[in-house]
């Protein structure tokens, strides 16, 4: 059977043989359809018509992978030794911290596998067929090969469908080839090579019948349908890791060697220094937790966490959280063009008749707008008003009374039903103030020549009850066909004039240039009432003018692609529409839509991986692509190393979606199965809302930054204070739990609030950060050492004055905590800019980072003056002079930060 062929196969192109031949191939019958024991054997054979499963890992395995990083098991195995040692606290913290993170991994997982399970949904419905020459009506997954399908108005699409009969048959196919407008069907024969959105014989699964009926056979169903073909890509790609945990994988990899080369390193010195094996084992714990950064993990989630919210008030939806890094670090924007970079609602934008060009106003199927003339084609008509031009008149009638669609209101918002071109010139016909609903009640239809690829038009029978004649003839088509049909053309009185071929041609191509879609109409006055015969030779009819229309561009994409291009992003435009389209909405846009610059995807087969890695770099325009060569584009743009957003709404947007670095789907116009592959979901369909998310994308990664320069230093203070006690033999300036205190609270109250700093100028102005850069550059690594080494000297520095000036041990180690919590304050503020002084910023625009450092200093005092504090962590109450010492310090680190600064701009 035809249906358990490779769809590559030849006797597979079922839309490169004639209708009789593919019912002999499938042993079927276009009249009487299949028998019962005959569908018997088939759904035996062939299986149902769904999509087929996909085995999923269990709960408990998808929970144990979330572990695999090194960061994770040095924080269980600190959390496993605090509880050793009793500090309950602290190993609840890291435990948390664990249980958070390892959450948040789970339910993206889920996440990402409900796309295959929207998918196998998709084309679950009921259909009607002929069975041993019964009608019957059967839920969709009961369909095999060679059954025969009745199709109407309405009705989705269960199968791949070869047509044997067609009566004015028009497919919505945008949510499987990316095509923008219906698509007629009929049954000629095409050639092999014919693209999936250029079949005009066939109807695939998951499309969408938006007028006239039919009846084909089934040619394939479940995985073997074009819908199957996009189900394997989707259960094929594995999401690219974001550049945040591909550099934190690495980063903790190499901090996790280095910590327990200097725990063991450390032990070994003290034991060889007669030092107590117990306290030996307990100080190396208190710096390897020291010097264990726990509070990333919780950072990053929290601060990417802040960042959703904020991208939600933006209308960017973020279904997975790492992706909102990901987004900020972005190189490359592939974007689908209808919806995104268009209003995806057809819209007339001109007319042109005999007598003048007009334009229309107003965008999509709301009423709002109006009729402008442009110019007069002759002198002797500039002077005509709108409401006179009976040509103008006749043109909008024409259009919306030979039609079949309908445009009405529901739930507050303009919807269709029918054909995008037909309702457009319904909405037209309203701006215009032609008069619809009272000329049909007068001229009620009498009958109709549907729409054919080889007629070129549709036209309406009308009776004419004012006397003029016994009907009126109304037409809309191609410019070429009606123009062969008509003997004259009307004037702006309604009298007859001569047709100027050549004038009206000329401003058809000027039209189609400007990347409109162009249907001329014509009527006739008839004699008699007798059904059109579309056999019959018509001609004789007045060419009334013409409609131009589009899917506009939205108003904000032109300055959003210039923000993206200025922030030094590239904006590529991927879509399985018409190249010329493509072309005319690109160069509206500001992409570099010239026809050097424009691929289709007959130019793409064929190339090798190279020449595609080329080809994506250089070209800004890609149209008429399938599914498999989207995705083919997504991978040569990443193997040339760049961080891709894709945008996409239709079903054969999902694989390229869940290949990308960042999957954005449409919320109004997508499918529930690109949402569901995606990571981010626009409300609003905007390319603007894409940029908007960028810059908030952006300005997570820069407070995620913030926070990895502010811990990285303070953490390593935190463990060379004691290895260098450790070292040298010397009594420790901070306890064990002393530093578990300064880890603790430092992290929580100071360093998270690094989570909520506002964008700082010009970020949409700089270019993305190179991908191939290490997180730990030698700049960091340089500021990292500064800052160890002044709270680890500023530390013994206050330690060995308090001791020489009478002051008790627990006096000494409580002005060192104190110490190193001041400066570690001071950096904080220096960390809240990565260019400029932390000082020169409005102080309380981050009031959260205010609070927390309230916070901390009653801590500080808590631990320092409460008595229970000072039994706990073996702490005493200061003198006033031992503060100024410690803010003396801490002046000193700051001013040593900031020439830093000024000196190095970028540290990471």
């Amino acid at each position: 059977m035809a249906a358990g062929l490779d769809h590559g196969s030849t006797d597979a192109a079922h839309h490169g043989l004639p209708a009789h031949e593919v019912v002999l191939l499938l042993e079927a019958d276009a009249v009487r359809g299949l028998s019962p024991d005959v569908v018997a054997v088939r759904a035996v054979t062939y299986g149902p018509n769904r999509l087929p499963g996909t085995q999923h890992d269990s709960l408990l395995r998808s929970a144990a992978r979330q572990f695999n990083n090194p960061l994770i098991y040095v924080l269980l195995a600190a959390a496993a030794v605090t509880v050793f040692l009793g500090e309950y606290v602290d190993s609840s913290v890291i435990l948390g911290v664990v249980a958070v993170n390892t959450t948040i991994g789970l339910i993206q997982e889920v996440r990402a596998e409900a796309a295959l399970d929207a998918l196998r949904a998709l084309v679950l419905t009921r259909s009607v067929v002929i069975r041993s020459g019964q009608r019957l009506r059967i839920p969709s997954d009961e369909l095999v090969p060679g059954d025969l399908v009745l199709l109407e108005a309405g009705d989705k699409v269960p199968a791949d469908i070869r047509l044997v009969r067609v009566s004015g048959l028009k497919a919505d196919e945008s949510a499987l080839t990316g095509e923008s407008e219906t698509v007629t069907k009929d049954e000629v024969v095409l050639p092999i090579t014919t693209p999936v959105a250029d079949r005009r014989n066939m109807v695939y699964g998951g499309t969408l019948i938006t007028s006239g009926s039919g009846a084909g056979v089934v040619v394939a169903t479940g995985g073997e349908t074009e819908l199957g073909e996009i189900h394997r890509l989707i259960g094929t790609v594995r999401p690219a890791p974001t550049p945040l945990t591909s550099k934190l994988a690495k980063f903790s990899m190499t901090l996790t060697i280095a910590i327990l080369a200097l725990s063991a390193c450390a032990f070994v010195v003290g034991l060889s220094r007669g030092q107590e094996t117990a306290l030996m084992f307990t100080s190396v714990v208190a710096m390897a937790v020291g010097a264990i950064p726990e509070g990333l993990p919780a950072a990053v989630s929290v601060t990417l966490a802040i960042g959703v919210g904020r991208m939600a008030k933006r209308r960017a939806i973020v279904r997975r959280l790492p992706v909102v890094e990901t987004l900020g670090s972005t190189t490359v924007i592939c974007s689908d063009k209808t919806g995104t970079f268009t209003e995806n609602q057809m819209t007339m934008a001109a007319l042109w008749t005999p007598a003048a060009q007009y334009d229309l106003t107003g965008v999509g199927y709301g009423p709002d707008g109006s009729v402008r003339r442009r110019e007069s084609h002759r002198a002797d008509l500039g002077g005509v008003p709108i409401g006179n031009d009976a040509s103008m008149t006749w043109c909008l009638i024409a259009g919306a009374a030979c039609n079949d669609s309908a445009v009405f209101q529901q739930d507050g918002t303009w919807q269709i039903r029918g054909d995008p071109t037909e309702a457009a010139m319904i909405v037209a016909a309203g701006k215009g103030r032609a008069d619809l609903q009272g000329f049909l009640a007068r001229h009620p239809r009498i009958s109709t020549i549907p729409f054919t690829h080889e007629r070129q038009f549709m036209a309406t029978l009308h009776r004419d009850d004012e006397g003029y004649a016994d009907g009126i003839l109304l037409m809309k088509g191609s410019v070429e066909r009606v123009l062969e049909l008509c003997i004259g053309q009307m004037g702006s009185k309604g009298e007859s004039e001569p047709l100027d071929v050549g004038v009206i041609t000329q401003a058809a191509d000027d039209l189609a240039g400007q990347g409109l879609r162009v249907l001329a109409t014509a009527m006739m006055r008839t004699k008699g009432l007798s059904p059109i015969d579309p056999d019959a030779g018509l001609g004789g009819l007045t060419f009334v003018g013409m409609q131009a229309m589009s899917d506009p561009p939205r108003d904000a994409a032109a300055a959003a692609v210039r923000s993206c291009m200025t922030a030094g992003i590239k904006v590529k435009m991927i879509t399985g529409d018409h190249p010329g389209t493509a072309h005319a909405i690109a160069s509206a846009v500001g992409l570099d839509g010239g026809r050097d610059h424009l691929v289709t995807g007959a130019d793409l087969e064929g190339k090798t991986a190279e020449q595609l890695a080329d080809v994506v770099e250089e070209a800004s325009v890609f149209a008429r692509v399938s599914p498999a060569q989207k995705l083919l584009l997504i991978h040569a743009l990443q193997s040339n190393g760049h961080i891709v957003a894709m945008t996409g709404d239709g079903v054969n947007d999902a694989p390229a979606l869940r290949q990308a670095n960042v999957g954005i789907a449409m919320g109004h116009a997508g499918t529930e199965v690109a949402k569901e592959a995606s990571d981010i979901v626009l409300a609003d369909d905007n390319f603007a809302t894409i940029e908007a998310a960028v810059e908030e994308g952006r300005n997570v990664f820069d407070n995620l930054v913030k926070f990895i320069v502010w811990t990285l230093p303070t953490n390593m203070g935190e463990g060379l204070v004691i290895l260098v006690a450790i070292i040298m033999g010397w009594t420790l300036p901070i306890l064990p739990t002393q530093i578990l205190w300064i880890n603790m609270t430092t992290a929580v109250a100071l360093g998270l609030m690094l989570a909520f700093e506002p964008k700082e100028p010009g970020l949409m102005t700089r270019d993305p950060r190179d991908p191939d850069r290490p997180l730990l550059t030698w700049a960091l690594a340089f500021r990292t050492l500064l800052v160890s080494v002044l709270l680890v000297s500023g530390t013994w520095w206050i330690f060995e004055f308090e001791l020489s000036r009478g002051a008790s041990l627990d006096e000494a180690r409580t002005a060192a905590v104190n110490l190193f919590v001041v400066v570690q304050l001071f950096y904080l503020f220096s960390c809240r800019s990565l260019t400029q002084s932390g000082w020169r910023l409005r102080p309380f625009s981050n009031r959260w980072l205010v609070i927390g450092v309230l916070v901390q200093l009653v801590g500080q005092a808590a631990i320092t003056y409460l008595p229970v504090m000072n039994l706990l962590l073996h702490t005493a109450p200061l003198p006033p002079e031992t503060w100024l010492g410690i803010l003396g310090v801490g002046v000193v680190a700051s001013g040593a930060v900031a020439a830093d600064k000024r000196f190095r701009r970028t540290i990471i």
